[in-house]
């Protein structure tokens, strides 16, 4: 019987008393269908189906209304149906490790949406109805083949996390710079060669990562305006300098430079106060110019090899 009221692991015994399930769990069941009967769970609240062989979703799984978190990782989804933009309440959806390469435009409907993963999947696109999501608090796109977002991603106000990692993107849309409550933006491994002075708008920004096999021969001056930056990884780019406005970044605790083409770091460098960590592996600085930057920055840890 049930563990707790409510939460059942047996998806027969859940058929049979659907007004009584509030929490389904069937994770790693090496379950392959959902029998429609599903959408008689009225007061269903979370649906964990992470780790299956489902190939396809029934489109009863719209009728959930009172749905506010579905687990549906490591399955083995082409597509999922239209009918999940139906599910109003719902607050969590994730897709992880999947096999999409699209996503319903319906997505769009979830108004109440505050986080959603996808990572490890196929994603070449995004529907542009995704920047009508204005709860959307984490969207995680690791590890997919996506070029480039909408232009509508600006409009996810209150969007605070946004992770790119692994991806072929070569720009970043105009409308990243709209997104005002963005604290981490994760563009690792991708192929930039520039970025836009749009990302000097990002005034909340706490976490910027554009390491590894990136390729950005300059940072544009506006960096210097992300006065609430703690994190900025450039690891493995073409840097050969800085611009001076780097010394704006007052709150920066951590500064991650190992493999670029760095001869030389500005002066300014030394007005970065809170900086705790510098590192600078692999770069091309003389034994007198690490000298001049440990002067620089007496407090600071920094790691030259």
């Amino acid at each position: 019987q049930a563990e707790e009221p409510g939460t059942y692991k047996d998806l027969t015994k859940a058929i049979q008393n659907p007004l009584d399930v509030r929490v389904l769990n069937l994770g790693k069941q090496k379950l392959t269908i959902l029998p429609k009967e599903i959408g008689q769970l009225k007061n269903l609240l979370t649906l964990n189906l992470w780790n299956n062989q489902f190939t396809t979703l029934p489109n009863e799984i719209g009728q959930l209304q009172s749905l506010q978190e579905l687990y549906l990782g490591k399955n083995l989804l082409t597509t999922v149906p239209k009918e999940i933009g139906q599910l109003k309440n719902l607050q969590m959806l994730n897709l992880e490790a999947n096999q999409l390469t699209t996503l319903p435009k319906e997505i769009g409907r979830l108004q109440n949406l505050q986080e959603l993963y996808l990572s490890y999947n196929q994603l070449k696109t995004l529907p542009k109805e995704i920047g009508q999501l204005q709860n959307l608090y984490e969207l995680n796109l690791y590890e997919n083949k996506l070029t480039t977002l909408p232009n509508e991603i600006g409009q996810l106000k209150n969007l605070r996390v946004l992770e790119l990692t692994h991806n072929q993107f070569t720009i970043l849309p105009e409308g990243i710079g709209k997104l005002k409550n963005l604290q981490e933006l994760h563009l690792h491994d991708n192929q930039f060669t520039i970025l836009p002075k749009e990302i000097g708008k990002l005034k909340n920004l706490k976490m910027l990562s554009l390491g590894y096999y990136n390729q950005l021969k300059t940072i544009p001056v506006e960096i210097g305006q992300l006065q609430n930056l703690q994190q900025l990884n450039l690891d493995a780019n073409q840097l050969t300098t800085l611009p001076k406005e780097i010394g704006q970044l007052k709150n920066l605790k951590k500064l991650s430079l190992d493999a670029n083409q760095l001869t030389t770091l500005p002066n300014e460098i030394g007005q970065l106060q809170n900086l705790q960590e510098l590192y600078l592996i692999d770069n091309q600085l003389s034994s007198e110019e690490k000298e001049r930057i440990r002067k620089l920055l007496p407090k600071c840890q920094i790691y030259f090899e």
